[in-house]
């Protein structure tokens, strides 16, 4: 039996049309791919991503921050209410074999830090943060990518699978 991939997508609820346009894309792809997307439900970025999976017919995962089944975008396969605000950042994170960001918020900066201090998983941006070291030097806290379709090669390619049984 293949292990399921999850790939977690982030970015900010407030995107611009590129950003919202490179989330579609990225979730089409996924979901081509067979992984299952995780997001976090809401506008933005979320919703683009939802839209783009479930368009292509994959399983999308939304991990609300909240309990509030009004604000769940669509296209979601399910939703995971956590009530527990931007520490289901950890959730989400935590969830995922890879790490796809889109743009930049304070929370996406959050899932970025998380993922990092995690360690072991690709965390893999189009566009959004550059994060610098207290001397102002860049750290890699990220892979670059081109575009969706090499952001999506960049996440698959660095999840490692597992040994066969």
């Amino acid at each position: 039996m293949t292990p399921v991939r999850q790939v977690a997508v982030c970015g900010p609820r407030e995107c611009t049309q590129q950003e919202a346009q490179w989330a579609r894309t990225v979730g089409g792809l996924l979901a081509q791919a067979g992984v299952t997307v995780l997001c976090g439900g809401g506008a933005g970025v979320m919703a683009a991503v939802a839209a783009g999976c479930a368009e292509a017919g994959g399983l999308v995962i939304g991990v609300r921050p909240d309990t509030d089944r009004g604000a769940v975008c669509p296209g979601l396969s399910a939703v995971l209410f956590t009530n527990m605000g931007e520490a289901r950042n950890a959730i989400l994170v935590e969830s995922a074999d890879a790490v796809i960001v889109i743009g930049g918020s304070w929370g996406t900066l959050s899932e970025v830090a998380l993922a990092r201090r995690r360690g072991g998983i690709p965390v893999i941006a189009l566009s959004g943060w550059e994060i610098r070291d207290a001397n102002g030097r860049p750290v890699a806290a990220m892979t670059a990518a081109a575009d969706p379709a090499d952001a999506v090669r960049r996440a698959l390619h660095g999840i490692t699978q597992p040994e066969p049984s």
